[in-house]
């Protein structure tokens, strides 16, 4: 595993974090092996959300966790909130970040959180509400760093005019075969594909002038949930580039697309959202792979992109 200091947040965070999405499908007691298996492949940051499992994500690491002999302070811990499915909207109102907070310590069984985001955008908030609620978190020692998560470029300017705590984090979609994040820079300007259209207004260059880590979800997925493009058939060329460079590096395939991520000198982190320890090995193997200039085009293009 390597390592990077945040800029204005946690140091020594892991590359590789576990996203805990999936631990509701876990007992207590396999919870306390994942946790623990995590931790031996050198993760130190795990990402929540309150809507994981409608909170069960978060009450069964907390379980878990109490099980365990790790010390909670040598641990990065990291939640979501804004989100609400049970009433179908996004809230980052105060009393709604105020209320997730406190229910998710509860449930984790923790006295604060290492990072909180908002989660994806509220398309009526007030930045002062947020810069209100910021505080008091701060204040009180319940939160010690915040960021979002799928959050545009603007909406990061105007959180940024009030909120006083700097934003640390942006969790955004990216991988091999979803790399709109990247790809519009390479096409600008042409109009003979739609992949020169400006879907984020630059906010890969924005977060990087900013100091702001992203944090990539869904690394090995491509569309939006369509599936894994590791050994699918709709991706030849690029498992083929996968394969080549894995039996060059001695690892997996999907440690391969994995380190594709961490090889861009943004210095992002990749979720693992995974619940299968050897897949968990698999994708931590990247954390170690150093791709050169030549291997990172070579899979960028090999995924099904033209130099224009």
């Amino acid at each position: 595993m390597n390592y990077l200091d945040i800029k204005n947040g946690p140091s020594h965070a892991s590359r590789i974090i576990l996203g805990c999405m999936r631990m509701p499908s876990l007992s207590v007691k396999d919870a306390v092996w994942q946790i623990e298996k995590a931790v031996e492949e050198g993760i130190n940051f795990f990402d929540h959300a309150t809507c994981y499992g409608n909170g069960e994500a978060e009450d069964r690491f907390g379980d878990a966790m109490k099980e365990t002999t790790l010390k909670r302070e040598d641990l990065i811990i990291q939640t979501k909130c804004g989100l609400r499915f049970e009433r179908n909207e996004f809230d980052w109102t105060r009393e709604n970040i105020l209320a997730s907070v406190d229910e998710s310590l509860s449930r984790l069984k923790m006295d604060y959180l290492d990072v909180l985001l908002l989660h994806r955008p509220d398309l009526i908030y007030d930045p002062e509400e947020v810069a209100e609620a910021f505080d008091l978190l701060a204040q009180q020692g319940k939160v010690r760093h915040f960021g979002v998560s799928n959050v545009p470029m603007m909406q990061m300017k105007v959180l940024k005019k009030y909120v006083k705590q700097p934003l640390v984090i942006n969790q955004l979609q990216l991988s091999i075969a979803a790399s709109q994040l990247i790809d519009q820079t390479l096409y600008v300007n042409d109009l003979s594909t739609d992949m020169s259209i400006d879907r984020d207004n630059g906010l890969l260059d924005y977060c990087r002038l900013e100091d702001m880590t992203i944090q990539a979800w869904s690394p090995l997925q491509f569309g939006k949930f369509e599936g894994c493009f590791i050994d699918h058939e709709k991706f030849p060329e690029l498992n083929k580039a996968l394969a080549k460079l894995a039996d060059k590096y001695g690892v997996s395939k999907a440690a391969i697309a994995i380190a594709w991520i961490l090889r861009h000198p943004a210095k992002m982190q990749a979720i693992a959202g995974t619940m299968n320890p050897e897949h968990l090995h698999d994708y931590c193997d990247a954390a170690n792979v150093d791709l050169t200039h030549h291997e990172w085009y070579e899979l960028y293009l090999a995924s099904g992109k033209q130099l224009p």
